[in-house]
């Protein structure tokens, strides 16, 4: 790979944060326009993020700003264009979490080899190959789900909790370091009821699981899945169903644990086996518990807090990787929660 940047930079003023002007020019000029983006939409996210201001032309872009934004631009771009010339596509989540780790470059974080080069954590499947942290929040959690037996992750959504869960857990089933591979949710009416749906039982719970059906073929081949759910390596059922076993040398995620009660919990969590690891994600602000019962996940986490063995991420809105304006709504949602007036 081969990046020109021109280091006579014109500096406009004599202090760091003043106006400068880049030149950065790639080698490959197919993979330059997959950086760039289609109608150059991934240097506009750039320009929006840093407020800079970059042109391309062919393989060559120009960035204008202070100088510390057109720095971060700058090691956002390389960092994409690694990551096209390893045949990787980049999807706007890719450029946001390029964003978020070359802003913590230089700073008190994990760091490779390369001086001051800040590396989010990973996990990596056959299917997709490596997948890293977007962020921050993110990079603790997968470093969180390595260390930990039994990890709780709580935020809002669109911050990759059950998505990077069930993606550590294939990675996990691949490597042979567990036999099983176990998802649940609780099957809580959100306003409709179950009876009203048709088919049997499955039929009439599999609409609850289908996000964790969605993650599960991200991470491995549909034939893959399918056989694993027909030899029971891979198992998909309702909290209820957990009741009564012990859940040894494999991997458990409850998802929406929100919405699961505080016995559930509880019946949940003493499952764990000899060989096992536990995943319990959720978001406490969207429970569709009856009004005054109390969440599960909520009591557990301050029950558990410090108990060794026991990791804790929590995520914020300004972690949501989804989209931006997702991150705009959990924004507004949780600023009219803590508004004075309001029920929490």
């Amino acid at each position: 790979m081969k990046i020109s940047d021109t280091s006579n930079v014109t500096e406009l003023k004599s202090v760091s944060t003043a106006p400068v002007e880049i030149s950065l020019s790639f080698e490959d000029n197919r993979v330059a326009s997959e950086v760039f983006g289609l109608y150059d939409q991934n240097l506009a996210q750039i320009e929006r993020k840093l407020a800079i201001v970059a042109r391309a032309n062919g393989n060559q872009i120009s960035l204008k700003g202070p100088s510390d934004a057109c720095a971060h631009a700058r090691r956002v771009l390389v960092a994409l264009y690694t990551q096209a010339r390893n045949g990787r596509p980049i999807t706007m989540g890719d450029v946001n979490g390029a964003i978020a780790e070359g802003a913590l470059q230089g700073q008190l974080f994990p760091k490779s080899a390369e001086a001051g080069r800040v590396v989010f954590d990973q996990i990596g499947t056959r299917k997709r190959g490596p997948v890293k942290a977007r962020n921050a929040a993110q990079d603790v959690y997968l470093r969180a789900l390595k260390k930990y037996e039994l990890v709780f992750a709580e935020g809002p959504a669109g911050t990759g909790k059950t998505w990077l869960a069930v993606g550590h857990a294939v990675a996990l089933l691949e490597q042979g370091a567990v036999e099983r591979l176990i998802i649940s949710r609780p099957a809580v009416e959100a306003g409709e009821r179950l009876g009203f749906l048709p088919g049997d039982m499955k039929e009439k719970v599999d609409p609850y699981l289908r996000p964790v059906y969605d993650a599960l073929f991200d991470f491995m081949e549909g034939r893959m899945v399918e056989r694993g759910m027909q030899t029971g390596m891979i198992e998909v059922a309702p909290l209820a169903f957990m009741r009564g076993r012990t859940l040894s040398n494999a991997v458990v995620l409850l998802d929406e644990a929100q919405n699961a009660t505080s016995m559930q919990m509880k019946m949940f969590l003493t499952r764990l086996g000899e060989g096992s690891r536990m995943i319990v994600t959720g978001d406490p602000t969207q429970t569709d518990l009856p009004y005054g019962q109390k969440s599960g996940l909520s009591e557990a986490i301050s029950l558990l807090s410090g108990v060794e063995g026991i990791g804790h991420v929590v995520f914020k809105d300004v972690d949501v990787v989804r989209h931006d304006l997702v991150r705009r709504i959990v924004t507004a949602y949780e600023t009219a929660a803590k508004a004075p007036g309001q029920p929490r």
